[in-house]
């Protein structure tokens, strides 16, 4: 059993009680790489007195969209340019500004093993951990990329998809699919679901990217469940604002937590001109 983090400046440790054990690994994909897994290096931090970074750094992320049932029905409540659906296929890289700043809990699987087109029956024996991920969402840009059916710099601001607090390992997880889901904004609920409620499981997921091929390392996300803001009637007023804080908690991993901070906060300086497309 073990809870794995990333800390500091990229140091890998595993996370007991509220001690972070330092391991003798140089990241958290070699982790996943090596055939063994790494020794405790004989140094040890106190919880709080660590700064936990993303937990890893994936060579490939495969993106999971419409997965869940009630999702896909909340859409429906907006007049959106495409049908959320299964298969909505995606990948992640950086950065365009928005005025609809979103917010979508999902569980992300981590692999731990290299792979190609292998079943579902077969899927299970790749998967290294478990960790939550929140896929911010620039709706006014993903609006217009949809109509083509594609979309891409809509989540790939930089700063988003965060990942963490640590990757749980499978045996401390036991079934993926029976976990309790919620994302709160300042303390509110906003998403609340189960795991239970994919209409594609884990297994199908995995086997299904499984034809691009897996490095030991790489992140698979599930999926998002219903609340987000830009499919409520009230999506103005629900849309993410700077001094918000989320709380993506996922049940048996823990709570991922982010302040949403202004660009004149992070930078010390007026944003940049928006760019529009």
């Amino acid at each position: 059993m073990a809870r794995l983090v990333t800390f500091d400046d990229g140091k890998v440790g595993e996370l007991r009680g509220d001690k972070v054990v330092r391991l003798d690994v140089a990241t958290m994909r070699e982790y996943f790489e090596r055939d063994e897994p790494p020794r405790a290096s004989g140094e040890e931090f106190a919880l709080e007195d660590v700064r936990l970074r993303a937990p890893i750094v994936p060579k490939k992320f495969f993106h999971t969209a419409g997965n869940f049932r009630e999702h896909e029905e909340e859409s429906k409540q907006v007049e959106w340019s495409h049908r959320i659906a299964p298969w909505i296929m995606f990948f992640q890289n950086p950065e365009h500004l928005t005025e609809e700043l979103d917010y979508e809990l999902e569980l992300a699987v981590v692999i731990r093993k290299t792979g190609k087109w292998f079943s579902p029956e077969e899927a299970m024996e790749h998967v290294g951990g478990y960790v939550i991920f929140n896929d911010i969402t620039a709706r006014d840009i993903q609006r217009r990329e949809m109509e083509s059916g594609v979309f891409s710099f809509c989540k790939a601001i930089d700063t988003f998809c965060p990942l963490g607090p640590w990757i749980v390992t499978p045996d401390e997880i036991g079934d993926p699919h029976d976990l309790a889901m919620e994302l709160r904004v300042n303390g509110e609920p906003r998403q609340r679901s189960h795991s239970g409620n994919m209409s594609v499981t884990i297994p199908e997921i995995l086997a299904h990217y499984s034809a691009l091929g897996y490095s030991a390392g790489d992140v698979l996300s599930t999926g998002t469940v219903s609340g987000v803001a830009g499919f409520s009637p009230d999506a103005a007023e629900l849309y993410l604002q700077p001094g918000d804080v989320m709380e993506a908690e996922i049940e048996k991993i823990g709570v991922l937590r982010n302040p949403v901070v202004s660009w004149q906060e992070a930078h010390g300086e007026p944003a940049p001109e928006r760019v529009r497309l």
